[in-house]
């Protein structure tokens, strides 16, 4: 799988021990406020800095204006490429329907004796129904619940006809759900590319979609991804972590992957992995 490229741009060398966590938070503010599609950022704690990944959409005076916005926060950045360019993975073609386009099943979940999906935010927004086929003839159920953006998750209730599903990815049984840690070792299974494996890279990640499409909290992974993928599952053995959001690069070359952290959208519908 191949890495992110090796930093094109640097803004100031960081002093030793890095830069305090209330520095490294206005320097974040001050990239939210420069609004440029295409870029994500995070902290890393080890080095003290933000580093500020930009795909290749980002043009140099897209990036000096990121460091203006900086201004005496400009130190505290690390900017790097990333080939490709940063989108939400959605496409046409099979796995879970919605009227217009395509996504991945994140989760089976449940509350009580009610089963849900669990998957992508800004698949299920704007969506209806939802559909097992390309046909569009095997009814999943009704659209349940939608946070995007800012969050990138969304809630799709099966029919009541429907036995209970699974609670499997693959043939992984899922039985608990985790927050990710660095370097944590992750598998992530989509409709498009399947089955993929790497680390988690970055924690509480902000990824500018563009448009105004911006998410907050991001897990940040060297797990490829593609168009399709949207809203699958990532997950550490047994564990849920999280649920595909978006990305840069592609399976044949590598890529940058974001996800949403799974514990927080669980919690945010009341409902639970079995």
């Amino acid at each position: 799988m191949a890495a992110l490229a090796a930093p094109t741009v640097a803004t100031a060398d960081t002093p030793s021990g890095g830069f305090s966590a209330d520095r490294l938070a206005s320097a974040g503010a001050s990239v939210l406020r420069a609004d440029v599609a295409g870029t994500a950022w995070h902290t890393d704690p080890v080095n003290g800095t933000l580093v500020v990944t930009a795909d290749s959409t980002v043009s140099a005076a897209a990036l000096a204006r990121i460091t203006r916005e900086a201004g005496p926060d400009a130190g505290a950045l690390r900017i790097e490429r990333t080939p490709g360019k940063l989108t939400k993975l959605l496409t046409g073609g099979d796995a879970i329907y919605a009227t217009s386009w395509r996504c991945s099943l994140g989760f089976n979940v449940r509350s009580g004796s009610t089963y849900y999906v669990l998957t992508a935010g800004h698949c299920t927004d704007g969506a209806g129904t939802w559909w097992a086929n390309s046909a569009r003839t095997t009814v999943i159920g009704p659209t349940a619940g939608t946070s995007f953006p800012v969050n990138d998750y969304g809630l799709v209730r099966y029919a009541s006809s429907t036995p209970e599903p699974p609670g499997t990815v693959g043939g992984q049984d899922i039985t608990s759900a985790v927050d990710a840690t660095n370097g944590m070792q992750v598998t992530r299974r989509g409709s498009t590319t399947g089955t993929h494996s790497g680390q988690v890279t970055g924690l509480n990640a902000t990824v500018n979609y563009g448009n105004g499409d911006v998410v907050y909290g991001m897990i940040r992974t060297n797990v490829c991804a593609e168009p399709g993928d949207s809203g699958g599952p990532l997950y550490s053995g047994s564990r849920a972590v999280g649920l595909t959001s978006g990305g840069s690069g592609n399976c044949s070359s590598g890529g940058t992957t974001y996800f949403q952290p799974v514990v927080e959208a669980l919690n945010a519908y009341g409902v639970s992995v079995y």
